[in-house]
């Protein structure tokens, strides 16, 4: 590691740098927190990050700073209110996926089974450290994900694909994807000690 530098795909914009140097592959275990992301990660379906990164007041202001006990109650007339929002990303089937992962997560807690229990099971509840060197070694699923994404599904989650889901697990450090030249694949790997 004679040069340390950061993972390419944030660029220089100061927002994705700061979320890359300060959120992205740090272990996340707060059931809200992980709810948030995972409804922000599916919102992110055929964009890019960015764009919903830049959006993240918008939605937080717009469902109930994610409080699955509220967005459980929206009606029609709430959903076109949302459809109406430029804070969001305006599509029928986007927020009514985040309307339908509140309902999941409420029948999981309704279960006695806790949202990050659940996920982090994928990992054996310990965040998984990978080594790579380039961004084309960085798969886009693995069959974490893939497992994750079908108990997701089977418990009445939407927009939530391998590829949507492999984003979330590495973005809530379940997987440390930081190159390992980039000064956080450390960080991280000491986060998760």
């Amino acid at each position: 590691m004679d040069n340390p530098e950061r993972c390419p795909w944030c660029g220089s914009d100061p927002l994705y740098v700061h979320y890359h140097d300060t959120v992205w592959g740090r272990p996340e275990y707060d059931d809200l927190a992980l709810f948030e992301k995972l409804c922000l990660d599916g919102q992110q379906a055929g964009l890019s990050w960015i764009t919903i990164l830049r959006k993240q007041d918008g939605y937080r202001a717009a469902f109930d700073h994610f409080d699955p006990e509220k967005i459980v109650h929206y009606d029609e007339s709430r959903v076109a209110e949302l459809l109406n929002d430029p804070g969001i990303i305006r599509n029928r089937l986007k927020v009514q996926s985040i309307i339908k992962n509140a309902r999941g997560f409420l029948d999981l807690q309704e279960r006695g089974i806790g949202f990050s229990e659940f996920l982090w099971s994928f990992v054996g509840h310990q965040p998984v450290q990978n080594r790579w060197r380039s961004l084309s070694e960085v798969p886009t699923a693995t069959p974490e994900s893939e497992a994750m994404s079908k108990a997701l599904k089977r418990a009445g989650f939407t927009f939530v694909g391998p590829t949507i889901v492999y984003a979330f697990m590495q973005a809530t450090g379940m997987i440390n994807d930081h190159l390992v030249q980039c000064p956080q694949h450390q960080e991280c790997y000491l986060l998760s000690q």
